[in-house]
């Protein structure tokens, strides 16, 4: 049985990395409860589900609800490989796409989502995708997002509403973001918690976090925070 429909809660797509960290953060800042969920696909970089519970806990309020893993792995395992989910090298391809686009998997987790939410009683989606820095991933663009809200809405027979707080804000503004939501301690703690390291790499600590420092991930949050600390 559902939940009834609540406009002030909300439920965040919580990977374990700096994007979806801030959003966490930006959620409990405005509604009364916040739900976290999370996917587990065959990630080469599955060491990010384990920053979640350090992350949930520095930013533990009575606001913080539940969390919840779906495991989507063989899902995605049946439609192919990509340098996301194995050992593949990291190069752009034919089509002008990262080799670590995964076909998809942000429809697919957005569909969870909502299924989840439509059981929830949650009205308010929230996801880190952006098109100002990103890896060039079609499905992280607002005309994806708002093409998702229509079919979501008009294929669950309710009106959710996807936020997308980070889409106009390139890494360096998510630093300033962070900051002016939970003080130099939120910063820290994304910094040293957080994961975005394609290649899964937590042994070299950075100035801007952990990470091989090469990966195309770890090159756009290493950029960014250079530019924040640069500007601020």
């Amino acid at each position: 049985m559902a939940f009834p429909v609540s406009p002030d809660h909300a439920l965040v797509l919580f990977s374990g990395g700096q994007d979806s960290a801030t959003c966490l953060a930006w959620a409990l800042d405005r509604y009364t409860h916040v739900e976290t969920i999370g996917f587990r696909y065959g990630q080469r970089h599955a060491v990010e589900l384990t920053c979640r519970d350090p992350l949930r806990d520095s930013l533990r309020t009575p606001r913080l609800g539940a969390d919840h893993m779906i495991d989507l792995t063989a899902t995605i395992a049946g439609l192919g490989a990509t340098a996301m989910t194995s050992d593949a090298e990291i190069v752009m391809t034919a089509e002008g796409l990262p080799s670590t686009f995964v076909p998809g998997r942000n429809l697919l987790f957005l569909t969870c989502a909502a299924s989840l939410a439509f059981r929830r009683g949650i009205k308010r989606i929230v996801a880190g995708v952006c098109e100002t820095d990103y890896s060039g991933y079609p499905d992280c663009r607002d005309d994806t997002v708002k093409a998702m809200q229509l079919a979501l809405n008009l294929g669950m027979n309710r009106r959710f509403v996807l936020e997308t707080p980070l889409m106009w804000r390139d890494k360096a503004a998510t630093w300033e973001l962070a900051r002016s939501l939970g003080g130099d301690a939120l910063v820290e703690a994304i910094r040293v918690e957080s994961h975005s390291c394609y290649l899964g790499d937590r042994t070299h600590l950075h100035d801007w976090g952990y990470g091989c420092g090469t990966c195309p991930a770890c090159e756009l949050r290493a950029d960014g925070w250079k530019r924040w600390r640069a500007e601020g």
